[in-house]
């Protein structure tokens, strides 16, 4: 699997925030990119889904697994998100979070494919609890397992770690590049914090703006 964004160009109000980009990731890959706010971070993550909307343009293409995607819908583009909130249905349980993100089929398959994920995240027996009853560390965790299980060939991280104290964001970051790597999801991911950025990963870093953040 392989995300290539080819000549990128975001513009606000006709003012341009990301010159000319291009990049490409591999699968298990991470592909950084860093930046104050207002410089287009995020809005380069919403062009790659399908998400970006005005008074936000953009030119350029956007391909995964060699398809050109650019003029898909997002629900077409298996592209999966994850935000500095978790997002998490409170009036779901941990597991069934978990399944509404998971393919159709056999219920009794799908509860054993969602509690084993929980076990190699060490969230074992946790499938039944309340999200409100987790740790943000928890919460963090099923949040990406629940991105996963709907079987993205590609992810968008905005700032995920954002809201957790430093030693959560270290036991994440491993949590979370670990599992990514050895799935092969090839990865982009905005943060402002250079301890984010994973050992030998690509990193873009997009100027400063006297721009509104987007």
């Amino acid at each position: 699997m392989s995300l290539e964004l080819i000549d990128l160009e975001l513009s606000l109000h006709g003012r341009v925030l990301v010159p000319s980009l291009s990049a490409n990731v591999d699968a298990g890959e991470v592909l950084v990119i860093m930046g104050p706010s207002g410089s287009g971070k995020s809005s380069l993550l919403a062009f790659a889904a399908g998400l970006l909307e005005p008074p936000l343009t953009a030119r350029g293409r956007v391909r995964l697994q060699g398809q050109d995607i650019s003029d898909w819908p997002t629900e077409r583009r298996r592209v999966g998100l994850l935000f500095q909130d978790d997002l998490l249905f409170p009036h779901l349980s941990v597991r069934d979070n978990l399944l509404f993100a998971a393919r159709a089929g056999d219920r009794r398959a799908r509860v054993r494919h969602a509690d084993d994920a929980l076990a190699q995240a060490g969230l074992a027996g946790m499938g039944d609890r309340a999200p409100a009853s987790l740790s943000g560390g928890q919460r963090a965790r099923v949040s990406l397992l629940r991105a996963l299980l709907a079987e993205p060939q590609a992810l968008l991280l905005d700032e995920p770690f954002g809201k957790l104290d430093a030693a959560l964001r270290q036991q994440l970051r491993g949590f979370v590049f670990d599992t990514l790597r050895q799935r092969g999801v090839p990865t982009l991911l905005v943060t402002h914090d250079p301890q984010d950025r994973p050992p030998g990963a690509a990193c873009i870093e997009l100027p400063a703006l006297a721009a509104p953040d987007v």
